[in-house]
């Protein structure tokens, strides 16, 4: 199954029963190379919140009260994503007033295709490039409370995560691809517009997501 170039899809976080993030995107590229997606800032996104605001940032999903999919509003960079096939992390190329601004690589299981778009699960670190190449982790604090939790990452997990960042890294070091300057002079067809989340999108997330989107899609 591959994804025609101008459709929009959904790509999905899901942790266990859980839906915790959706990002409406526009298809660029189904290729050998990966899955290469835009999502324009003013687009909508979705991600877990619970009855306080919380975020999994602040509580894990078991803690939260009352959490839901909450409909948001993306803000700051345009972002190109791409994930490449087989690989437990994905690249994002920031974007602002058509500039690039650098990258950002989200470690995260091996996307898995269905027929509305692709499902992966974010493994909490992540690696901040400049444009010069210059890097460094983000969120490894996160990685390390929630490693031993059962709804997040044991400990040999964990470690895979880490040693998939590493490797990473050393494309980055050495200037190879993604990190060799493609698409970093990307601009996206001027009739594409920003993309929403239908209502559904809102919807109560404690119940299972196997056979049903949590999103559906519209174009504004």
């Amino acid at each position: 199954m591959t994804f025609t170039p101008g459709r929009v899809i959904t790509r999905r976080y899901v942790r266990g029963d859980w839906c915790t993030w959706v990002q409406p995107m526009r298809v660029v590229a189904d290729d050998d190379r990966g899955l290469l997606l835009w999502h324009p800032a003013g687009s909508d996104f979705a991600r877990i919140v619970d009855a306080d605001g919380n975020t999994q940032h602040e509580l894990t999903i078991d803690r939260m009260r009352e959490p839901r999919l909450t409909v948001l509003t993306w803000t700051g960079y345009d972002i190109l994503v791409l994930m490449p096939p087989g690989a437990a992390h994905s690249v994002w190329w920031f974007f602002r007033d058509g500039d690039f601004a650098g990258w950002y690589v989200n470690l995260e299981t091996p996307y898995v295709r269905r027929p509305d778009g692709v499902d992966t699960n974010d493994h909490l670190l992540d690696i901040v490039v400049t444009p010069e190449r210059r890097w460094e982790w983000k969120d490894d604090d996160e990685l390390e409370a929630r490693t031993g939790h059962p709804l997040y990452l044991d400990r040999t997990t964990a470690a895979a995560v880490r040693a998939e960042a590493e490797r990473v890294v050393t494309l980055i070091e050495a200037g190879a691809f993604p990190f060799d300057g493609t698409h970093t002079d990307f601009r996206p067809e001027p009739d594409w517009p920003t993309l929403r989340l239908a209502p559904d999108g809102t919807a109560p997330v404690g119940q299972r997501v196997s056979g049903r989107s949590s999103a559906g899609l519209s174009e504004k």
